[in-house]
């Protein structure tokens, strides 16, 4: 069977305080996962499609948590399991408006994913590889592990999307840049921030608009500049066509994992051949539903639920 969607990261446990107010106040919360790679696949499982994740979990209940809540969502698990724990994420809710992530990930489960991992058997016939910036930034073997997934997916045909997704916690722009460039070089769609397009480029832009030209002189591939509540451009790869993509106006509950939701929304229509414009409609739909919910993929929606929304208010351009 060929799959819509493989991807590779870190998923970790993640506990959130059911108040609003200083992590130190709290008295019970919910245990749930999260990574960002982990949310793209089950947002195309949710949306009718089918994925595959590969990582690396710690031997212990934390990691089976993963695995369960992964498999629950439909998405085929293929996980290493280490010595070392799985990684750890709390979310504080420090203010209404306001929320903070703190993370205990160094030298974990997470990053030791190796090359090793890689293999014909891991990646299989897929229609899509979606690789973040987040992930070769954990350690030099993970690393390496995308690269070398990128480069089996160019020899066997399957088209590749890189989200930038720089963590600044995790390393600076300056160690950054080139090895995200070499990704974007490679990547079929290109999805970033204004901030993230100048890291890739090397240059400030005056613009949005002259940002997202000039990272898709980097790449080949698609360039999708996500905006946040303006919504996103894209430049089309081959006839330089542009497009703009308004956001769906809703009461944001949790912004955390927007931007993987769109990427789900994305991929999950170009899995199906869908046309520019609809990709760009199904993310921006996905986001919104998303981030109108607490969790990062726990509000993912189905495709009915997509509809319902396009229903309500038709606002692509």
């Amino acid at each position: 069977m060929t799959l819509d969607v493989v991807t590779l990261g870190e998923t970790m446990a993640v506990l959130a305080p059911e108040r609003v107010g200083p992590l130190r106040a709290a008295t019970s919360g919910r245990l749930t996962v999260a990574g960002a790679e982990s949310t793209v696949a089950i947002g195309v499982c949710r949306l009718g499609g089918t994925a595959r994740w590969l990582g690396s979990l710690g031997e212990d209940e934390l990691g089976e948590l993963v695995i369960s809540r992964l498999r629950a969502e439909g998405v085929d698990v293929r996980a290493e399991r280490r010595s070392a724990a799985t990684g750890l994420m709390i979310k504080e809710r420090r203010t209404a408006a306001t929320t903070r992530v703190h993370y205990y990930r160094a030298g974990l489960a997470g990053s030791q994913l190796s090359a090793d991992q890689v293999s014909a058997d891991a990646l299989p016939a897929a229609r899509w590889l979606h690789v973040t910036g987040i992930t070769p930034a954990l350690s030099w073997t993970a690393a390496e592990a995308v690269d070398v997934a990128v480069d089996a997916a160019v020899s066997a045909g399957t088209r590749v999307s890189f989200d930038v997704n720089h963590r600044t916690r995790l390393w600076s722009a300056h160690d950054a840049a080139a090895p995200l460039r070499r990704l974007a070089e490679r990547a079929d769609v290109v999805f970033a921030t204004r901030s993230e397009a100048e890291l890739l480029t090397g240059q400030p832009s005056r613009d949005d608009d002259a940002a997202l030209r000039q990272l898709a002189d980097v790449t080949a591939g698609t360039v999708v500049l996500k905006r946040g509540a303006q919504g996103v451009l894209a430049l089309e790869a081959g006839t330089r066509r542009s497009l703009e993509q308004a956001a769906y106006p809703v009461t944001v509950i949790d912004p955390v994992g927007a931007g993987d939701a769109f990427v789900a929304g994305y991929l999950a229509e170009a899995s199906r051949e869908g046309a520019l414009e609809a990709c760009l409609r199904l993310g921006a739909a996905v986001a919104a539903v998303a981030i109108s919910c607490d969790g990062d993929w726990e509000g993912l929606p189905t495709r009915e639920e997509v509809q319902a929304l396009f229903d309500a208010d038709d606002i692509v351009r």
